[in-house]
């Protein structure tokens, strides 16, 4: 039945309706929009991390990463270890969203560079999430099909997908998702390793895996598509571009701390960092034991090897786990989305005294055009890896104006539309018509959209300077101090739970009394220009302490990538 036995579809359908249970049961959690969009800022550490992962884990990137294994070796693991450098200044930022109590990243847009660029970016928010969850499920309905031989193929599993993701997305919002993250993050870890020992055992060993491939196949540089050029510019594109990921504003600030937004979303992502070792030596082993996938047929290699090598019973887990996977991410960027159109589209322009229990139905209807949005984009896209592409270019364009919104009170709306204008323009221009590669249009988009939004801010005239103190008043007031906005009069849009009770709630173990930032509100990024005459190691501790941890992290990770990409060789073995 469906090309699989009958104990895998009992355990699937188990798993669909137990999780669609847990969705609909939060939605007497919602109460508001703000409960809806970020949860009423009260996750905590743990939550936090849930969310992280599994928003951030999703179908397409183990077929896109074990499909690029499959073809260039190990090297496929940059498609998603991309990330791999900028996850330790994930500690850094989070703060920066915390702080500023916005609901979405077109509100920082708004309030830092005016409506505008709040309107230009909940467009671009918009196509972004739709393409995202178009990548999320084509992937998913690729890794079915095969996982199935066909018998289940890509389309109606796309419609499956979305159908159950929609119901308790729509019933229970952020609260929804990231409970559901919760039990969805232990299947995507499963979904990581599990083919593995199945695929060794095949092999007789993983000595003759390593004598039966090339060298090549056991490197993280490949000799094309994945080169160090290629890996430099696509870690700095990331870094430039992941602080708009417009689903970020939740993952680093819903936490109802700073401390639990730290480390969710730091933590959380390390968490992927190590699953995605995973999927990458599923696709190397798939090479070794089911050669012959032409380039076109190379995302077909991780539901290939899952049917071949998993026993009855663990083809179901790994469809409940595939499942899991877009799901726990699916359902967040529908709710992500909804905020985006109903807060800066519906409610400035359409009806600006709308009451809550408004806007929370036009969230709800706006996400069912969303995730419309995103089937389409699913058909559209070729394979996974175009799509990903695509997307890591987009959120560049606007990147650059938070970094410089964030360190530079000079730069205004004119720098930021002018770079994010050329950079667009740039990248269409090379790729489009003159065939450049993806590197090759990030090492001339990135440096021109640097010098227009600096010398454009310095020709035009600055924000007004309300607006400037506003915003800077939000970022130097740490979570907790919300009564020093109030005696400033700067506007708190939503603060979650607050004072005495998030203190205290956010400062129980003794890793957080260590870390605790009480004794300064300064954020090293924030004052980035000015270290030369602010610096101290305690006025920026948190800050320091943190990234210096996830470096140590990055380098742990990689060391341990090194050693099992040499487990088994002749070399390693004499």
């Amino acid at each position: 039945m469906l090309g699989i036995q009958l104990p895998d579809i009992i355990l699937l359908l188990v798993y669909l309706l137990g999780i669609t249970a847990l969705g609909l049961w939060t939605r007497k959690k919602i109460q508001s929009s703000g409960d809806y969009f970020m949860g009423g800022r009260r996750f905590g550490k743990a939550l936090m991390i849930a969310q992280a992962f599994g928003t951030g884990t999703h179908t397409d990137q183990p077929v896109s990463v074990a499909g690029a294994s499959y073809s260039i070796g190990l090297a496929g693991i940059w498609y998603q270890w991309l990330w791999l450098f900028v996850t330790p200044f994930y500690w850094l930022i989070a703060p920066i969203y915390r702080r500023l109590r916005y609901v979405t990243m077109a509100d920082f847009f708004r309030e830092r560079y005016g409506a505008p660029l709040a309107v230009l970016y909940t467009l671009m928010g918009m196509i972004f999430f739709c393409m995202q969850i178009g990548v999320m499920l084509k992937g998913t309905g690729v890794t079915i099909e095969g996982l199935t031989g066909g018998a289940l193929p890509e389309t109606p599993t796309i419609f499956l997908a979305t159908a159950l993701f929609v119901v308790y997305g729509l019933a229970g919002g952020l609260i929804a998702a990231v409970f559901t993250d919760a039990i969805q993050g232990v299947l995507i870890l499963v979904l990581s390793f599990m083919i593995i020992p199945f695929a060794i055992n095949q092999a007789g060993g993983i000595e003759a895996i390593h004598a039966g491939l090339p060298e090549h196949m056991f490197s993280l540089i490949a000799p094309h598509e994945v080169t160090v050029f290629f890996i430099i510019m696509v870690v700095i594109n990331g870094l430039v571009g992941v602080v708009v990921q417009p689903h970020h504003m939740a993952i680093g600030g819903s936490g109802k701390t700073e401390i639990a937004c730290r480390t969710g979303w730091t933590y959380g992502n390390f968490l992927k960092r190590f699953a995605t070792m995973g999927w990458t030596f599923t696709g190397v082993f798939a090479a070794f034991l089911f050669p012959g996938l032409i380039f076109e047929q190379r995302e077909l290699a991780f539901g290939i090897a899952a049917r071949n090598l998993l026993p009855v019973g663990f083809v179901g887990l790994m469809l409940a786990a595939m499942l899991a996977a877009v799901m726990s991410t699916c359902d967040a960027f529908m709710v992500h989305a909804s905020a985006l159109f109903t807060r800066n589209i519906y409610v400035p322009y359409v009806r600006p005294n709308a009451p809550d229990k408004t806007q929370l139905l036009v969230a709800r209807v706006s996400s069912i055009f969303i995730v419309g949005g995103g089937v389409f984009f699913a058909f559209a896209f070729p394979s996974v890896v175009s799509g990903i592409m695509e997307i890591w270019k987009m959120t560049a364009f606007l990147g650059i104006a938070f970094w410089f919104g964030i360190i530079w009170k000079r730069a205004n709306r004119w720098g930021a539309l002018a770079s994010a204008g050329v950079m667009a323009g740039l990248s269409v221009y090379t790729g489009s018509v003159l065939g450049w590669s993806l590197p090759e249009q990030i090492a001339l988009y990135l440096p021109a959209g640097i010098a227009v939004m600096i010398l454009a801010s310095k020709l035009t005239p600055q924000e007004p300077a309300e607006k400037l103190h506003s915003f800077y008043t939000l970022l130097d007031t740490p979570v907790g101090e919300e009564h020093r906005l109030q005696e400033a009069n700067v506007n708190i849009m939503l603060a979650g739970e607050l004072d005495d009770q998030a203190r205290s709630i956010g400062a129980k173990s003794p890793m957080e009394h260590f870390l605790d930032s009480r004794g300064s509100s300064r954020l090293l990024l924030v004052d980035l220009l000015h270290l030369s005459e602010r610096f101290s190691w305690k006025t920026y501790r948190v800050d320091l302490i943190g990234f210096l941890a996830g470096i140590g992290i990055v380098g742990l990770i990689i060391l341990i990538m090194l050693f099992l990409a040499n487990w088994g060789s002749v070399a390693a073995l004499q």
